[in-house]
């Protein structure tokens, strides 16, 4: 005879299961999507000849998206509800708008950083001079990134600049080019 206690631990057990499986095959299916993006990027790149600095770039944009898409999916699989995504995502953007609202807004930075990927002619490893009234910065960019650029000063210190920053003053460009 079939026990209910038993019955109701066992449709647990699979619904814990049928989870599992589909939390795996959803971490599967963003590894394939991220190879064929990364392969797609890599041959545009090839054709319309970018730096690759700048292709490094905008991998680490669609990669931070597709990890965003898979956190989402995989919290309704596993039943968090859309209100308490809702409360912890607008938490977490208030946090950060407060947090950057008195230096840069975050967009900027972020609309500052997929300008200098398609138009600036800064590359990884220029010679540059930011020209500041109150502190240029002299070195070499070191890194390009979504929200800063990272630069070796003569001094060998690494210098995170914002994004918007190197937007809005001027920049001597030392390397020929």
């Amino acid at each position: 005879m079939l026990d209910l206690k038993d019955f109701s631990t066992s449709v647990a057990n699979n619904m814990y299961l049928i989870k599992i499986v589909e939390s795996f095959a959803i971490l599967l299916i963003f590894f394939f999507i991220k190879y064929v993006v990364t392969k797609l990027v890599n041959k545009s790149a090839l054709n319309y000849e970018y730096q690759l600095a700048r292709v490094n770039v905008f991998k680490k944009m669609i990669r931070f998206i597709l990890i965003l898409i898979v956190a989402i999916i995989l919290m309704a699989i596993w039943g968090v509800k859309q209100a308490d995504i809702t409360l912890f995502i607008s938490s977490i953007l208030t946090v950060l708008g407060i947090a950057f609202f008195a230096q840069w807004s975050i967009l900027s930075n972020i609309t500052a950083s997929v300008i200098i990927f398609f138009n600036h002619p800064i590359t990884i490893g220029d010679d540059l001079t930011i020209m500041d009234k109150d502190y240029q910065i002299d070195g070499k960019i070191y890194d390009i990134g979504i929200f800063f650029i990272t630069i070796k000063t003569t001094n060998k210190e690494l210098v995170t600049v914002p994004s918007s920053v190197l937007m809005q003053k001027m920049i001597k460009r030392n390397t020929p080019g």
